[in-house]
């Protein structure tokens, strides 16, 4: 690890006054931006001339004079069908439960052979380029 210098108890304390009067001075000029228009005296225009909103009318009729028209539905009649329904069997063998599976102990890789492992891995990729 690296060893940082502690800083003295004056440096910090001038560096949260600093912060703090920072913090400050941008409030304030928040504030400034938005009451420039009171400051300088400028009065928001009112509007002086109010519209009502249209009314609609709903009057709508239709005047249509002609033909008359005459529509003829054919009676529906009933389709006939035809079912057939045919069953089959199919024979499924029952199912087998699963063998219960022995727990297996992996050997754990010794240094030796991690490192040997590694050198071929390395090998394997310089050889291949």
């Amino acid at each position: 690890m690296s060893e940082e210098a502690q800083e003295g108890g004056w440096s910090g304390m001038k560096k949260t006054i600093i912060g703090i009067g920072g913090t400050a001075v941008t409030a304030v000029g928040v504030w400034v931006s938005t009451q420039v228009n009171t400051i300088l005296g400028i009065e928001e225009e009112t509007p002086t001339e109010q519209v009502a909103p249209a009314q609609q009318s709903n009057n709508q009729s239709v005047n249509v004079s002609g033909p008359a028209i005459t529509v003829n539905v054919p009676a529906q009649q009933q389709a006939t069908t035809n079912t057939v329904i045919k069953e089959t069997v199919r024979e499924v063998p029952a199912a087998q439960p699963a063998p219960a599976a022995a727990p297996v102990e992996e050997k754990k890789e010794t240094p030796q052979e991690r490192m040997a492992r590694l050198k071929k891995q390395r090998e394997d990729q310089n050889g291949g380029n």
